[in-house]
């Protein structure tokens, strides 16, 4: 029996994206995007509530999002749900939970007034769509280097 793990999201990214190369070079990429929600309960009360989900790229889409991306820009996002642990410094197990995505489009057409960003002027050689087809025989998460705290 098959089974299905796939996470969309449409949000703001809550702040500039971390772009950083493993100890083999693969490009890793890893923000935060917040979803907002609203609803109105049985007494007529308003209520808004926000939640902070950490995203990861990997290789040219990683490093796609390390150059289009800017804290409040709109995206949506879509990959898959991972839950992982590391052991802290101190050797504290600490837990984490992300969406490692396969896909990401800028939904907002252009930057904000206070904003700057780098879009590269040259345009990508290949659509993002056959750069995500592209597999590798190794686990992108199995080769982060010690040095890469997430």
């Amino acid at each position: 029996m098959k089974s299905l793990n796939k996470v969309q999201l449409i949000g703001n990214l809550t702040r500039d994206p971390e772009l950083k190369y493993t100890g083999t070079g693969m490009a890793v990429c890893s923000f935060t995007v917040a979803t907002n929600r609203s609803w109105t309960t049985d007494s007529g009360e308003k209520k808004d509530e926000a939640d902070f989900t950490r995203i990861v790229s990997w290789n040219k889409l990683a490093e796609i999002c390390g150059q289009l991306l800017k804290k409040g820009r709109k995206v949506y996002v879509e990959g898959r749900l991972s839950n992982r642990s590391y052991q802290d410094k101190e050797g504290v197990t600490k837990y984490i939970s992300e969406v490692v995505i396969n896909d990401m489009i800028l939904l907002d057409s252009k930057p904000t007034e206070s904003s700057e960003f780098n879009v590269p002027d040259e345009p990508l050689t290949e659509p993002v769509e056959k750069i995500n087809d592209k597999k590798e025989n190794v686990k992108p998460e199995e080769q982060v280097s010690d040095d890469i705290p997430f």
